[in-house]
């Protein structure tokens, strides 16, 4: 039996650059859409002129191989348009997630030493600026050629800066090298079959590796960009309209957000818009019965990729119809110039066995930006590549060949959690909850429910807090605050947990670990609400307007509130918190963007004033009293 299941890669022969593609689009395609946007449509040779225009103002201000442009704008198209003009200078470029907390945004700004940064967003560091140049005729100068002599650029010089998530801590900044860029960027054009008639709809975060799929293939291709406003998070009636009124062919989507959309499209009985053709999803393992569902009642295919930041972001892919004895969704066959293989005490093993993906070949990052020590554990030399100086990154996922040759996604090595298509480090969370003097030991876990936010269980370092052994109540409201506060100060808003349990001693099984399905049946036996401070759990207190009568919400009168009823309902069922009170948070109780979403979504079905109003409006109305009062005084008719 063959040690490797998946074909060889076939090497792109020569020197590869993502601008040969881009200029072979330009000259084919000049006047097809490059860059779609609410306020104008970009071609391929307006666009050309622009970067230019751009480029020549990133060199004047020193830029070239081997810096870096850093890139901070509020709206997507100044990211795209950025991207583009950096590589044509000579430089990388990096993309400041304008989501991270400020202390993490200012690290990143010290930690990648851009020449120049370019940007208008609120996020954007001092002294950056917007180039001129909104529109440049035909035969103006620009200022700027590209040069192909040896001061250019060189397929090993950087193409991008791009941090991880931070799953062991400090966030990681991957640098990609030109040739991995433009490779990928022609790979992922072949397996989709992109031409240009083609229009991707660009919603990943600025900040994530998911960017660089959405554009740098298409503009390849030959094919659109198509950009919003702002890089809000859509909600799925809106990414459904908007797909429809772009005439967008594809869309990338993390898999729990997917799972989302489906949902909203079955509950209303509608298919994906009709130019829609293929929906990629990745970032976290796919259910076989959902990947089903969706293949026998949507017409858009779809397309199941892997990969990590550290391999120039996707590597495999999966677009097959998934066999009915299926038990898990496929990973996908490599990308042209991946190799990838599955090992046991780094020797690949035959096809069918288990063991630890390793990934190689010339779409393998550099390495670490400023951690010599975590690239060389990473990406190690690897006798099995093609050629000398072979490297592989050593992926920490589990995984086999199956007898059709796909790859097969089984875990993980080591307690790496996936959270919403982000890879965390229990461990960091941990960590921070250990740093408050309140909390001598803590472990979190995945909601056992969704998986998609974080539940913390901690043992008070006054022991007169404890609660009775094999019991796991909720923090009371005032301490769960503080911690979040303390956490939210350092950490992305999805790896903060917002469900906050205390236990007098963590559970051990047999072999000495923490025994983390106990920890789950505690929290489920202790009910879905926190502690107040008289010590209830049933989220109100007697005698207090607003509580519940039989499962009601009533109002001071003691008569039920019709709307405040129905509010409360919704945050129950979507919560899935039967005892939920009028005044309980939202946020409190294991809510996040896309349940935000949901529970927005039914809100608009029962109440007009509901039209128009963002799932990040629970912010600020975030209990079920606030939201239905707001409800009942704005206007149906407020945007």
């Amino acid at each position: 039996m063959s040690a490797q299941a998946a074909p060889a890669p076939v090497p792109v022969p020569g020197r590869v650059d993502f601008l040969d593609g881009w200029e072979r689009a330009v000259r084919v395609h000049g006047d097809a859409p490059a860059l779609v946007t609410p306020a104008r449509v970009l071609t391929y040779r307006a666009m050309d002129r622009l970067t230019d225009a751009w480029a020549g103002s990133f060199t004047r201000r020193g830029a070239g191989p081997g810096r870096i442009v850093g890139l901070a704008f509020g709206d997507p198209a100044g990211a795209v348009l950025g991207m583009v003009a950096a590589l044509k200078s000579g430089a990388g470029f990096t993309v400041l997630d304008e989501r991270l907390p400020r202390p993490a945004r200012d690290d990143l700004v010290r930690r990648v030493g851009a020449v120049v940064w370019a940007g208008d967003g609120k996020h954007a560091p001092d002294g950056a600026y917007v180039p001129d140049g909104a529109y440049v005729p035909d035969g103006a100068d620009t200022g700027w050629t590209r040069r192909a002599d040896a001061d250019g650029p060189d397929e090993h010089d950087v193409a991008y800066v791009l941090f991880t998530s931070g799953s062991t801590g400090r966030p990681k900044g991957t640098v990609v090298e030109r040739g991995s860029l433009g490779r990928f960027a022609a790979a992922v054009t072949e397996r989709l079959a992109l031409t240009s008639a083609d229009r991707w709809l660009q919603v990943a975060s600025l900040g994530f590796d998911v960017v660089i799929e959405e554009v740098f293939p298409a503009l390849v291709a030959g094919a659109a960009v198509v950009c919003r406003a702002d890089s809000e998070p859509l909600e799925p009636a809106e990414l459904h309209e908007l797909t429809g009124a772009t005439g967008a062919t594809l869309v990338e989507l993390s898999t729990q957000y997917w799972l989302e959309y489906a949902r909203w499209l079955d509950e209303r009985g509608l298919t994906t818009p009709p130019r829609l053709r293929t929906v990629v999803v990745g970032g976290e393992r796919m259910d076989p019965e959902p990947y089903r569902a969706w293949q026998r009642r949507q017409p858009a295919a779809l397309a199941h990729v892997y990969g990590l930041t550290e391999c120039t972001v996707s590597s495999t892919l999966y677009t097959g119809l998934l066999p009915a004895d299926a038990q898990e969704v496929p990973l996908g066959t490599p990308l042209r110039d991946v190799l990838v293989t599955v090992r046991r005490d780094g020797c690949p093993v035959p096809a069918g066995e288990s063991g630890e993906i390793h990934i190689g070949g010339p779409l393998v990052a550099r390495g670490f930006l400023d951690d010599e020590a975590a690239t060389r554990r990473r990406f190690t030399p690897d006798p099995y590549g093609a050629g000398p100086g072979a490297r592989t990154y050593v992926t920490g996922d589990l995984g086999r060949f199956d007898e059709t040759g796909n790859l097969v996604f089984l875990g993980r090595v080591d307690d790496q959690l996936k959270i919403r298509g982000h890879r965390l480090e229990p461990a960091l969370v941990e960590r921070a909850l250990c740093a408050s003097p309140d909390v001598d030991q803590a472990v979190v876990i995945p909601d056992p429910a969704t998986g998609t936010a974080l539940w913390a269980f901690t043992v008070p370092a006054d022991p007169e807090l404890s609660p009775p052994p094999g019991t796991a109540p909720r923090l009371p409201a005032a301490d769960r605050d503080a911690l979040v506060a303390r956490l939210a100060a350092h950490l992305p808003d999805w790896a903060v947990p917002r469900i906050l349990h205390r236990v007098a001693a963590l559970p051990k099984t047999p072999h000495g670990k923490v025994d983390k399905r106990t920890l789950a049946t505690w929290a489920g036996e202790a009910g879905g609400a926190p502690a107040g401070a008289d010590g209830r759990t049933d989220g109100r207190t007697d005698g207090q307007p607003g509580g519940r009568t039989d499962g009601h919400a009533v109002r001071a009168d003691g008569r039920r509130d019709e709307a405040l009823d129905g509010v409360l309902g919704m945050f129950r069922d979507v919560l899935g918190q039967p005892r939920l009170g009028p005044d309980d948070n939202f946020f409190d109780h294991g809510g996040q963007s896309l349940l935000a979403m949901r529970l927005l979504t039914r809100l608009r079905e029962r109440f007009p004033a509901a039209a128009g109003l963002r799932a990040s409006a629970l912010f600020s109305l975030p209990t079920p009293r606030l939201l239905s009062e707001a409800l009942s005084s704005r206007p149906a008719t407020e945007p």
